[in-house]
């Protein structure tokens, strides 16, 4: 039990280990052992974060070493929630993703899931962390498998998606580090709370105002908030289905995790609303964020790349209620990691579905998908109704929270922009609906007479069930929006 928290990224590390070195023994190994260091990963998440309920914040020293001289996992009830999705997001993917690899990149699969694995331990490794330095490592191991894996895809356009992706990477990685650099050259220590407690008196100083821009630019390029967001859309459009499925719901919002961990452990309220005074420059830079995303989102003739500029219109979402100043605000940005992961995995799910069946997902290829896929199709209309923000959904929830902090700052705008946003949704995903219901199959598609009955063609089971129960949670969180607010996201605010 009290290996638990080492065990939750341990576990994925290890299996890289051994499912790189089964490439050379029988391929087929690679993707038991990914499974099962995920396996043990997402329990050891599950009983940390029933731990952390029920006893409070666990601080769980590496190789026994105290800290600030030695490297301490600092888990609370904000990241044992984190823990507890990544994890779970991550082992249903490689569930749900064994045939699409097989298809996709057969010949590579073994170097595919050893990537995998490395991906998700540096996700889980920045969410556990509670050292300064140790999180930009993390961070780099997360990035570098993400450069290969998305380097795998489109033979033709993923080599230079994922070339933009590393020198933009390099760069978001590169200020943070600087970052965290004039921190130590103030602090003298990198653990999070002492760091923490050396500033709370010196908030004055020059240094940690560098220290900060630096820090905040380097995470905002990693999260893709806009106008910092042009190395996402073709990284996440060109990628292999199985790493954008699982790159797409979790890279951005880990990185939304990273910012609010910042903003509340390391640097303070104190010193980001009142010496500072930020709030109101950055909730407008959430603003347009969002109402770019949506209007970069309409202009989109594939549904992947779509997707992906609603993902920068959500990123939004997020920024702007985290520096509302306000509890609300906070609460709504918070949940929306859960909420968003969850969306965003659904919706790629159902996408993955249809690119197993149609190899392109172009919306003029997507013609009579109602009654070719309809499970697949009732899976994507409850993820992008949740997206919309329709209750009972999980979207909606969140939405209203951060509505009401937008409303107790004065933030009118931005309660506009999530208005509108919502609108843009909705023209977005009818569009795709009156094209799959509406449209018929055209003759190129091989369905003959427009007229003839469709035959119904879906994904492999492993790949609907995985859908089904992904979009399904969408329902079910929605309906404990509740609960998980007032037994996570509030007493770790308090």
């Amino acid at each position: 039990m009290d290996n638990y928290p080492a065990l939750i990224v341990i576990a994925p590390l290890l299996a890289a280990l051994f499912a790189g070195l089964a490439v050379w023994i029988k391929e087929g190994l690679s993707y038991s052992i990914a499974l099962m260091g995920l396996s043990i990963s997402t329990f050891s998440a599950f009983k940390v974060l029933i731990r952390v309920m029920e006893s409070g914040t666990i601080h769980y020293r590496m190789a026994g070493w105290a800290p600030p001289m030695g490297i301490e996992y600092r888990i609370d009830l904000l990241n044992a929630m984190v823990l507890l999705l990544v994890s779970s997001i991550a082992l249903l993917n490689l569930v749900a993703s064994y045939k699409s690899v097989t298809r996709e990149i057969n010949d590579r699969a073994g170097s595919f899931y050893t990537m995998y694995l490395l991906f998700v331990t540096g996700l889980l490794g920045v969410t556990a962390t509670g050292d300064l330095f140790n999180l930009y490592v993390l961070i780099e191991i997360t990035s570098l498998s993400s450069y290969a894996m998305i380097a795998l895809g489109d033979r033709d356009r993923a080599p230079l998606a994922s070339l933009n992706y590393v020198f933009i990477g390099v760069i978001g990685a590169s200020f943070y580090l600087l970052g965290v650099g004039y921190l130590y050259l103030k602090t003298g220590s990198l653990n999070m709370i002492d760091v923490a407690n050396i500033l709370s008196g010196i908030h004055g100083s020059s240094t940690v105002l560098v220290a900060f821009i630096l820090c905040m630019l380097g995470i905002w390029i990693k999260m893709a908030l806009f106008p910092l967001h042009v190395w996402l859309p073709n990284a996440y459009t060109y990628s292999p289905v199985a790493f954008a499925r699982v790159v797409a719901p979790l890279m951005t919002k880990v990185m939304v995790y990273v910012m609010i961990r910042l903003m509340i452990t390391v640097f303070g309220f104190d010193y980001i609303f009142e010496t500072l005074n930020l709030s109101d420059a950055v909730v407008w830079l959430a603003t347009i964020a969002v109402l770019a995303g949506g209007v970069m989102a309409l202009s989109q003739k594939n549904l992947k790349k779509m997707l992906t500029y609603i993902i920068v219109c959500e990123i939004g979402y997020m920024v702007g209620g985290a520096w509302m100043g306000n509890q609300l605000g906070m609460t709504g940005a918070v949940l929306h990691i859960l909420n968003d992961a969850l969306m965003t995995f659904a919706l790629f799910l159902a996408v993955g579905n249809m690119v197993y069946k149609l190899k392109s997902v172009d919306l003029s290829d997507l013609q009579g998908l109602f009654g070719k896929m309809p499970w697949t199709m009732a899976g994507f209309v409850l993820a992008a109704f949740s997206i919309i923000g329709v209750p009972p959904t999980c979207g909606f929830f969140s939405k209203w929270y951060l509505i009401l902090g937008a409303f107790e700052a004065g933030a009118y705008h931005f309660a506009a922009a999530l208005v509108i946003s919502s609108l843009i949704c909705a023209v977005l995903f009818f569009k795709v609906f009156e094209i799959c219901f509406f449209e018929p199959m055209s003759e190129s598609h091989g369905h003959g007479d427009s007229h003839s009955p469709v035959t119904i063609e879906e994904a492999p089971v492993s790949m609907l069930i995985v859908s089904g129960l992904v979009s399904l949670s969408l329902i079910v969180v929605g309906m404990y929006s509740g609960t998980i607010v007032n037994t996570i996201i509030l007493p770790f605010l308090k």
